[in-house]
């Protein structure tokens, strides 16, 4: 039974957690479509245990994937208990832009209601849009709920479009996580996954008003990723 004050203060509010994956050609080479594969399914139970630990958020999970075109890889917004990852695999180009529109369409009131809390948007991308990617960005922070988004962004390799993916940031405190071996990138989902999620869903977030980031919802420090070894280099 849900605990609700007079007014529903305590009442489970939805967090839309959305995992926007890069599936184009570059990312076949050298395994990092397999290592985020694994870095994501790791995740889960750490993200699962967030939710625990978070009873008035109901955390949703779901994600899209983009190379020539965009599509939902899992359409559902799921709940964290009950989220099963599916491998992505790479072929095509790099249309970011159009995958920032389709997030856009269910950012939209509706299917988004006014009690959600700020979702929160990871892209994570090896290389440089090959579509319109301004207009998409645009599309999706004209929407109030675009906004609000908690955005973070986590760059594959030393190709990744780090100006492209600070503009989908859109914070100048916040900057891109680089990941140049499957170890970073392991350390880097879990952050996201675990501090940047426990922030998000905590009370401190359901404030509304706030169109700023920094003020909406506190992004933690991320952790050092660490070197990884010389030979699982991107």
């Amino acid at each position: 039974m849900t605990n609700k004050r007079p007014g529903g203060e305590l009442a489970t509010r939805p967090l839309h957690f959305i995992w926007i994956c890069d599936c184009s050609g570059s990312m076949g080479v050298d395994a990092k479509i397999q290592s985020l594969n694994t870095a994501i399914r790791e995740a889960i139970p750490h993200m699962q245990g967030v939710a625990d630990e978070n009873p008035n958020a109901e955390v949703l999970v779901r994600a899209l994937k983009f190379s020539s075109g965009a599509q939902w890889h899992i359409s559902q917004p799921t709940p964290v208990a009950d989220f099963k990852w599916v491998d992505l695999t790479a072929d095509g180009v790099t249309d970011m832009g159009k995958a920032l529109t389709v997030v856009a369409e269910q950012l939209a009131m509706p299917p988004m209601t006014d009690r959600a809390l700020p979702p929160v948007l990871v892209l994570i991308s090896d290389g440089q849009p090959t579509d319109d990617f301004a207009g998409g960005l645009k599309t999706l922070l004209d929407l109030p709920w675009g906004k609000k988004a908690v955005r973070i962004a986590i760059a594959i390799g030393e190709d990744a479009d780090l100006d492209v993916l600070q503009k989908f940031i859109g914070h100048p405190e916040i900057k891109p996580l680089q990941a140049n071996n499957s170890e970073a990138l392991v350390n880097h989902i879990k952050w996201v996954s675990t501090a940047v999620l426990k922030s998000a869903s905590s009370p401190a977030s359901q404030t509304s008003g706030s169109t700023s980031p920094a003020l909406n919802v506190p992004i933690p420090t991320p952790s050092n990723a660490g070197p990884g070894t010389a030979a699982d280099v991107w």
